[in-house]
């Protein structure tokens, strides 16, 4: 089923119009509070701060370009993508959380109440940081006592979680994942306002070139994302026979499918916090003199994507690229359990065939999920630092520039496909609940 085709057959339903609507609906009111400012920002310094700082403009993209007006939504959905990936790892490292997460709804419930709560607490400890590095670049204008500095805070928390309630909502009522969805209005809210800018403000007789060889990358890039997100390696599973009462139930065959991407962007989110880490430290000490002023003065000039020489750049994207490689192996380890699935299977009697169920099959699964991730790694890590280096060599736009770029271009097309696969799945349901009227 072609897109047009889905979206024409699911509006042509009143309950999934609605849906739709819903949808669309809080996606215009996130963009009317992007462009809400923070009182006291300093637009023309906002604009300076964030000129050729890639690493503000990757954070921005997240927000939906609210970061960069300072409005009451610049921290985004990021303290709750935060405090979610925390949740997860303490899954693992938990015994009590590994036997919440398998009490069904009661559970969920328990660990959504826990999420949200530390959503509040990271968000304050992230508004904070905000208005200490804007205060100190001079972005706020005047000093700021404490009372300003909390207000500051409260105002971008209530941000924050005003749009984790906007996504739960477009996840209990709209269509698609609310919070993925939120992030992709986002990204795509930014698509006019960053093709002005590459086009210099309007002058596309000098860059419409560039610009339409970029959008011809981006098209490639686009199908390879696609490829590669829909990849899988599908296992054979084969069920035994049994015999339930008098009647005896033959063997079936399926598969369990291994996806390529199992981690998703969440090892990008991982990396860009810890690379954004050196960055923070450097403009908190940018006022400190002797030894540390000199910390502060190495690290914002040579640790940003296009330093000033080829070594530190080298050095930096090497580093984003061993970061995203790492975390995608660590967080496909959390999201995958070999062990459980072995067990899950044996429980079911089913089996792989060739492979002996219990320890045989999760040593099996392990190794063959350890090989088709090396595969998402280098994809994720290719996209990500290896995409914006080839666009700005061949159209000639600095990166800084690009933020619209593989990180971008992935987080759309995922979504996208999600979205488009539980509107094709709401579809095929009703027209069974059709068939059987």
């Amino acid at each position: 089923m072609g897109l047009l085709e889905a979206i024409g057959n699911a509006l042509r339903i009143p309950e999934l119009r609605r849906k739709i609507l819903f949808t669309l609906g809080l996606f215009l009111v996130f963009r009317i509070f992007a462009h809400i400012a923070v009182p006291g920002a300093d637009k023309a310094r906002l604009d300076q701060l964030f000129h050729g700082n890639a690493f503000l403009g990757l954070l921005d993209l997240f927000s939906g370009g609210g970061l960069s007006q300072f409005s009451i939504i610049a921290m985004g959905v990021n303290p709750y993508i935060n405090a979610s990936i925390i949740m997860q790892l303490m899954t693992v490292v938990s015994t009590r959380m590994k036997e919440l997460s398998k009490e069904g709804e009661f559970g969920r419930r328990k660990i959504t109440r826990w999420t949200r709560w530390l959503t509040v607490g990271l968000g304050l400890l992230q508004a904070w940081g905000l208005t200490i590095l804007f205060s100190r670049q001079g972005v706020l204008s005047g000093s700021l006592g404490w009372f300003q500095i909390v207000a500051i805070m409260f105002t971008l928390t209530a941000g924050t979680v005003m749009l984790m309630w906007f996504g739960e909502l477009i996840t209990e009522y709209g269509i698609g994942n609310g919070i993925s969805l939120v992030i992709f209005a986002g990204i795509v809210g930014r698509i006019p306002t960053g093709i002005y800018n590459n086009l210099g403000g309007g002058a596309a007789q000098t860059n419409l070139a560039p610009m339409l060889l970029f959008a011809a990358l981006a098209i490639v890039v686009c199908a390879g994302i696609i490829e590669v997100q829909q990849a899988q390696r599908k296992i054979p599973i084969q069920s035994a026979q049994r015999v339930v009462g008098r009647r005896v139930y033959q063997g079936r065959s399926s598969h369990l499918p291994l996806r390529v991407n199992q981690a998703g962007v969440i090892p990008i989110i991982f990396a860009i916090s810890i690379m954004f880490f050196p960055v923070i430290i450097g403009n908190f000490l940018a006022s400190a003199p002797g030894f540390w002023g000199n910390v502060s003065l190495a690290l914002r000039t040579y640790w940003v994507p296009n330093g000033p020489n080829i070594p530190t750049d080298i050095l930096y994207n090497f580093v984003y690229f061993v970061l995203i490689f790492g975390f995608t192996y660590f967080y496909t380890a959390v999201t995958f359990d070999p062990v459980d699935t072995a067990d899950y299977l044996k429980k079911h009697a089913a089996f792989i065939p060739g492979i002996r169920p219990g320890p045989a099959t999760a040593q099996y699964l392990d190794r063959t999920m350890t090989r088709i991730t090396f595969a998402g790694a280098l994809f994720l890590g290719g996209v990500t630092v290896l995409v914006p280096l080839l666009a700005a060599a061949l159209t000639r736009i600095p990166t800084q520039n690009l933020y619209l770029g593989g990180t971008a271009i992935l987080i759309v097309v995922g979504v996208a496909l999600d979205t488009m696969k539980q509107i094709e799945t709401q579809l095929i349901m009703r027209q069974y609940k059709g068939f059987i009227k």
